[in-house]
């Protein structure tokens, strides 16, 4: 058998694949983060909005304050840079009848001219732990600079503020670091601000003199019942079918006048006040008097600080006091052996005791 027989054949080379097509061009690289830094910007933006406004909102509410010039209130007492005493505040309520709503009965304010000190508080913050109160009764015997003995409130018949700082310090030891001033129409105009304050009545009440009636119960007061609570010096309740005097006169009132600022304090930091404070802020700055120290900043750290506190951090207490005829034969209170150790703790921060 031959080759020519069965010849060789070489087998073929196989078909090289087919090349395939080139892969689409790839879409431009996102940059890394860009949504995400978008978003940043925009929340930025608006958080620096809000706290621009807020600002804004804060320093023209802050305008509306009635400034007091400080060589006006040369007695103020100054705090150390630094110091961690608590800076006291001496707050009045005068019995200008000027500025009383139209709608009120000014029958039952009285026609006086003039203004006489009404409430005499003192008040403090222990940052984290409470405020402190002390009234001080008007009727205080003391002695005032270069016009002898006389009531407390006359100090500031006589001499203004500045007198009645000077003589507040000179009478107590404590230091008066910051003014407020409020008059019986801006009082109620602050009450009405924020829908009235509300207490429990277990019997009805009355004050004929001061205009003060309400029934037993729930009731919320507006701000000419809260003014004619606050003044009240001959309250009486119905008990047994006839109406009889709880006494206490003006330890009682100022008793009173704290039960309303406690109630005031509450219902600005309960939640469900929420929605009237953008009419209470500028409503009480209006209607108020203040030195010009009083600033900006140390309102908002105040504010700040409050806002985690409630009633039940707030320490209350009037200047123990006992009735005394002087020897002009006028009618003054005096303080008792117990005064000493109430005005200690408050300079100190301290519990009363």
């Amino acid at each position: 058998m031959t080759t020519e027989e069965f010849p060789i054949t070489t087998p073929a080379s196989p078909a090289p694949p087919p090349t395939p097509p080139p892969p689409p061009p790839s879409p431009p690289a996102k940059r890394k983060g860009g949504f995400g830094k978008k978003a940043v910007l925009v929340l930025l933006a608006f958080a620096l909005v809000a706290i621009f406004g807020t600002i804004g909102y804060v320093m023209w509410t802050e305008s509306k304050i009635d400034r007091i010039d400080s060589t006006e209130l040369a007695s103020l007492a100054t705090l150390a840079p630094g110091s961690s005493e608590p800076v006291n505040f001496l707050v009045i309520a005068t019995d200008d009848r000027s500025s009383l709503p139209d709608d009120w009965n000014e029958g039952a304010f009285g026609e006086f001219a003039g203004r006489r000190t009404d409430v005499m508080m003192l008040a403090h913050m222990v940052p984290g732990e409470r405020i402190q109160l002390l009234s001080l009764p008007r009727d205080l015997m003391v002695d005032i600079e270069g016009n002898g003995t006389n009531r407390l409130n006359a100090s500031y018949v006589i001499g203004g503020p500045d007198l009645l700082i000077k003589t507040v310090q000179q009478e107590t030891g404590i230091p008066v670091h910051h003014f407020v001033e409020i008059d019986f129409g801006g009082f109620g105009r602050v009450v009405d601000s924020l829908g009235g304050v509300t207490f429990d009545f277990p019997l009805a009440a009355r004050d004929n003199k001061s205009g003060f009636t309400v029934e037993a119960g729930t009731q919320t007061l507006d701000g000419e019942m809260a003014v004619a609570y606050a003044r009240s010096r001959q309250y009486e309740v119905y008990e047994n079918g006839s109406w009889s005097g709880t006494g206490g006169g003006d330890i009682a009132r100022t008793q009173r006048q704290q039960d309303i600022m406690v109630q005031l304090f509450d219902q600005v930091a309960s939640p469900s006040s929420a929605f009237n404070l953008p009419t209470f802020l500028p409503t009480f700055a209006d209607n108020i008097t203040a030195d010009e120290g009083l600033s900006l900043g140390l309102m908002t750290d105040l504010g700040r600080a409050a806002l985690g506190m409630n009633s039940s951090n707030i320490d209350r207490v009037t200047l123990p006091v006992r009735n005394h005829k002087g020897n002009d034969g006028r009618a003054y209170v005096i303080p008792t052996d117990d005064a000493a150790a109430v005005i200690a703790a408050f300079i100190t921060g301290d519990p009363y005791p």
